[in-house]
């Protein structure tokens, strides 16, 4: 898999809105996607296309911040497309429309892997207007939000400027891991990618995480991993026992826990309520291995949106379990390792490509 980590800097939009580029070839889509952005105040569509040939001679003319992508298009379809925007306009921010089936979850996985920043499920309400404005404005209008900083932003950040919070103290000795627990979301793919296949295939702890995908795409996450790297990847399924060497990803639509008995510690599915608006959730699988390993786990936050794992890494920090949490820079969106790091609570805050060797000199203890 292509890595793409890529930090976009972030532009304050009190004055001004997020520009919006829609690319599909449905005159239908093109409006209603218009109509459910045009709504909010923050965002501005500049323009809407039937094809990425289009797309691509109107950007500079048009300079969005922000490209919606179909995937299916004649001329020039959205995959063709994103790799071309990826080598004319690096920093463009791209998301990339859905169908949930076999096929669309796999071209969609695609586009992840060689640079799409993120994706929504095309509205499936085609008899229902309501519903399907409802599901683009509460879907979409926060990806394409989550990739820029609110007005309240600069504010924090003069402040951190003048008073910076002292950072917190590494542990004096960490307790040996047992386990790496890896906490995830938008940017995942292409962070995961980068991380996984650089642990030796040696490597001596058994590896969970949960990665906000559907089902459909775990599926895919987990089969690609495993093609590229030396350990086994392996979809959650319930009754997995958790050895050493073995990544588990959390299946689409299901919360991952661990259970123990004896030396013997199996994975448990299942679809409780959503947590953070997320099944599966880092906070379930947080505090869960933090109920079965206590201090022997280290927790790993990756790029992501929102604040999913924070509750969960306080039962991790109050187990005794240490953390390795990625930077700014190197996030696609910095939301759920900023809250970590926000928090007081990250033993140590290092780029993506400096976590894989700290993984692995800490697991030899």
């Amino acid at each position: 898999m292509t890595s793409v980590a890529r930090q976009v800097p972030r532009a304050t939009r009190s004055a001004q809105r997020i520009r919006v580029l829609i690319v599909d070839d449905s005159l239908v889509i093109r409006h209603l996607i218009a109509e459910a952005l045009g709504a909010d105040p923050e965002i501005e569509v500049v323009g809407a296309e039937a094809n990425g040939a289009l797309a691509l001679a109107r950007i500079p003319e048009l300079r969005p911040d922000v490209v919606t992508l179909d995937i299916e298009m004649p001329v020039l379809d959205g995959l063709e497309t994103l790799k071309r925007i990826r080598k004319s306009h690096p920093k463009l921010r791209t998301i990339m429309f859905s169908t949930l089936t076999t096929r669309g979850a796999a071209v969609t996985f695609e586009a992840l892997a060689i640079g799409a920043d993120d994706y929504v499920a095309k509205p499936a309400n085609a008899g229902s207007l309501d519903k399907s404005l409802a599901s683009l404005r509460s879907e979409l209008i926060p990806k394409i939000k989550q990739f820029f900083a609110m007005p309240a932003a600069p504010v924090r950040v003069m402040q951190a400027r003048k008073a910076p919070p002292p950072a917190p103290a590494k542990p004096a000795s960490r307790a040996q891991p047992h386990l790496v627990a890896i906490g995830v979301s938008t940017g995942g793919p292409q962070a995961l990618a980068q991380l996984i296949p650089k642990l030796p295939a040696g490597f001596s702890l058994p590896v969970v995480i949960v990665q906000h995908m559907p089902p459909m795409f775990t599926r895919l996450l987990a089969e690609r991993l495993d093609a590229d790297s030396g350990l086994k990847v392996q979809e959650a399924a319930d009754g997995l026992e958790v050895r050493r060497g073995v990544v588990i990803v959390a299946r689409g639509d299901y919360h991952l826990r661990l259970r123990r008995s004896g030396a013997l510690v199996t994975t448990v599915l299942d679809q409780g309520a959503p947590e953070n608006s997320c099944r599966p959730s880092v906070d379930v699988l947080f505090r869960s291995v933090a109920e079965v390993y206590g201090e022997h786990v280290l927790a790993v936050m990756l790029t992501g949106m929102g604040s999913d794992g924070l509750l969960g890494m306080r039962a991790l920090k109050s187990a005794g379990a240490s953390n390795l949490v990625q930077d700014q820079a190197s996030s696609v969106v910095w939301g759920m390792p900023g809250a970590i790091v926000e928090a007081g609570l990250a033993d140590e805050v290092l780029p993506l490509d400096k976590i894989p060797d700290e993984m692995v000199r800490l697991a030899m203890g």
